[in-house]
């Protein structure tokens, strides 16, 4: 009997040490959370920001890590799905990330919000742009937000095209109707403006004619639309054959080379915001140079917003000495970092000091900035 317990004693305390051993082991890193559109439709906007992840904490951990200790990613998919999100935070936060790069959708991003405020988690996205984001203290993000966005789109139809009849097309998101919404409450405030149109569309249709006749027979001159490529790219293809000589002017939802690849020719003479470009700044080249010697091709959307993401979040860290909630998102409102974005810190609501958006065209297959 006595040697039965004793046995038991020994596999007791070996098991104690084997989770002691863990737990020390799980305790030399930190987790840094990427969540975002890494398959589906919209995975040409995720996956650059994985790979922008990847780049900078193989440069910091090169350097040491952050507090002496190494950096460990945990990359998570929501499809920019916000059904998909809420589980993608969880398994996030069950994974023991201090932080997150991310979301990338703004519907996405809103769902798995509530997690990252229960657990007292901070995350910086990259391109969630929808207004009421920043209520959330646990939201940062390194792009301007759609009230930004949808009064460039107006003002340049309106100074820029010299157009005045809109039709204003969204895909019911947070992001695109919300963009759309913002556009609207722009062109009633200006007298030269006359709102022909203002209409959601239903993702995933294969056929949009119904409500391009509309706009063809109410005369518009221009269609500003918010949402993502996939549908951008039928809207513009289905208006070329239906002979609709009119501008098209979407969000930065559609500045994205895959916009270009799905609507081949029919891209062409399309408007579309994104970010302001930054390519004169040394980090920007240097991350597009490691991009290309990492992984065989030039980055993808959203890469340098995410690149700047993550040196904000492992350089609040840093400055902070700590990771707990208040120590992280003090740091990220107090220091600056240098970033291809330029350098950058964050107001009190979350937005990122000193970004905005451009204007861009797709001339002989690329976009090109206009403004």
């Amino acid at each position: 009997m006595k040697k039965r317990v004793t046995v038991i004693m020994i596999i007791a305390l070996l098991a104690t040490l084997f989770f002691a051993g863990c737990a020390e082991k799980e305790a030399e890193v930190i987790k840094i959370g990427v969540g975002g559109a890494h398959s589906g439709d919209l995975a040409s906007y995720g996956l650059p920001s994985v790979n922008a992840a990847k780049l900078v904490v193989e440069e910091w951990n090169a350097k040491g890590g952050v507090m002496g200790k190494q950096i460990e990613l945990v990359v998570e998919d929501d499809q920019c799905k916000p059904e998909v999100a809420t589980n993608t935070a969880s398994k996030l936060v069950d994974e023991g990330v201090v932080a997150v790069q991310g979301h990338i959708c703004s519907g996405a991003t809103k769902s798995a919000l509530s997690i990252y405020e229960e657990s007292s988690i901070p995350i910086v996205s990259p391109s969630a742009t929808n207004v009421d984001l920043v209520k959330s203290p646990n939201f940062f993000r390194t792009i301007a937000s759609d009230d930004a966005q949808s009064q460039m789109i107006v003002d340049f139809c309106l100074d820029t095209l010299g157009v005045t009849k809109f039709a204003v097309l969204h895909d019911k998101g947070d992001y695109g109707k919300g963009l759309a919404e913002f556009a609207v409450e722009f062109l009633k405030k200006d007298s030269r403006a006359e709102i022909l149109l203002f209409e959601g569309i239903t993702v995933g249709a294969v056929d949009y004619s119904a409500v391009l006749n509309k706009i063809k027979e109410s005369g518009a001159e221009v269609i500003i639309y918010g949402g993502y490529h996939p549908e951008a790219s039928k809207l513009v293809g289905q208006m070329k054959k239906m002979k609709m000589d009119i501008y098209f002017i979407s969000d930065d939802g559609v500045k994205d080379d895959t916009f270009i690849k799905v609507a081949g020719e029919y891209a062409e003479g399309v408007y579309a915001t994104g970010p302001i470009d930054t390519s004169s700044n040394p980090l920007y080249i240097k991350a597009t140079k490691d991009h290309q010697e990492k992984f065989g091709e030039d980055p993808g959307a959203f890469f340098y917003n995410a690149y700047a993401a993550t040196q904000a979040i492992l350089n609040a860290i840093d400055k902070a000495g700590a990771t707990d909630f208040d120590s992280i998102t003090k740091a990220l409102r107090t220091y600056y970092v240098e970033t291809p974005l330029g350098r950058i810190k964050f107001d009190e609501k979350g937005d990122a000091e000193g970004v905005g958006f451009a204007v861009y065209q797709v001339q002989n297959g690329v976009y090109v900035s206009v403004k």
